[in-house]
């Protein structure tokens, strides 16, 4: 009788261990985002700010270079984004005519969004500037110029229409870059290769197909309403994959898969950026708003390599 009692409380509390460490740990909910919709469809961002909102998050994480990466920037400050080019040269001319002080910045970021005047989003937009935050410049440049509410039009973008108004619900005050894009450059060349070589093999024409089908598709359910919802689906997420990271070839094209390998480094980067800023995150929930066609990849990344973080999805089968 006393070996069976000492069966059954050993059994019981390894259970009770289980759920309290199931109970603890760390979730990321990942949405894809369409960045820049049409205006036929330009409240697409609208349910998925629905369903981000009940989830409620405490940590928002989003494509965009984090502050810190000076090898993303080297690239970027010449790169392919004109957006980015000016953001990079007004971050240089702040570092050395900004007076940023650190207690000035953290007194101000305590306040309630309600709060910040002015003159308060002034200096935080400029600190941004000056600290190479391009996600946190852009958010706080979005609350002066549409007021904590948001703006009442759509902007058609997930920075607005998502990550912005999402933020600001659940007053959370920093956003979180994870991008990587220290080799954009060689993906963007290899991009260019591979549409070369793989149109006299048929490999672009199954890739237009593809995308044709992936277009047709998202028909009707923007005109429903539920675009996003279509995007961030299975089969929807699995041909943005194959065509974003050039599995849509049959042949094994050295500068395709070339392409293929520089895609999927840069998830390994934005996963390995990502879970870092999570565990040393005291937010349980936490979302990431990526480019759809990185979810995917990013899913197996971290299923393989950071299963201690329960990944969520929009589309509960994946």
């Amino acid at each position: 009788m006393k070996t069976l009692f000492i069966l059954f409380a050993a059994t019981f509390f390894t259970t009770l261990s289980l759920y309290s460490q199931a109970e603890d740990q760390k979730e990321l909910y990942i949405i894809g985002a369409m960045h820049g919709v049409p205006k036929i469809v330009k409240n697409s961002y609208k349910p998925m700010l629905k369903k981000a909102l009940k989830y409620d998050p405490q940590a928002i994480y989003v494509e965009a270079p984090m502050p810190n990466d000076t090898i993303s920037w080297e690239y970027l400050k010449k790169g392919w984004s004109k957006g980015y080019q000016r953001f990079y040269a007004l971050s240089d001319s702040l570092r050395s005519s900004f007076d940023f002080d650190t207690n000035t910045f953290n007194t101000l970021l305590k306040k309630d969004f309600a709060s910040m005047s002015p003159a308060d989003l002034d200096y935080l937009i400029s600190s941004f500037g000056y600290l190479r935050d391009n996600a946190n410049h852009e958010f706080y440049t979005y609350i002066k110029k549409y007021g904590v509410d948001g703006s009442k039009v759509p902007t058609r973008y997930e920075d607005g229409d998502l990550t912005a108004k999402l933020a600001l619900a659940q007053g959370i005050k920093r956003l979180q870059g994870v991008d990587d894009q220290q080799t954009n450059k060689e993906f963007h060349d290899a991009w260019n290769a591979c549409l070369k070589v793989a149109q006299p093999t048929g490999d672009n024409a199954i890739n237009q197909k593809m995308n044709k089908k992936q277009y047709n598709k998202a028909i009707l359910p923007g005109i429903l309403g539920n675009l996003g919802r279509y995007v961030n689906s299975k089969k929807s997420l699995e041909r943005l994959h194959k065509s974003a990271s050039f599995r849509f070839t049959q042949n094994d094209l050295p500068e395709c898969l070339e392409g293929t390998r520089y895609f999927d480094e840069r998830n390994e980067r934005i996963a390995k950026n990502t879970v870092q800023k999570v565990m040393n995150s005291d937010a349980q929930k936490s979302v990431l708003i990526i480019g759809a066609a990185h979810v995917i990849g990013l899913v197996d990344e971290f299923r393989k390599n950071y299963p201690n973080i329960r990944i969520k999805l929009m589309d509960d089968s994946i």
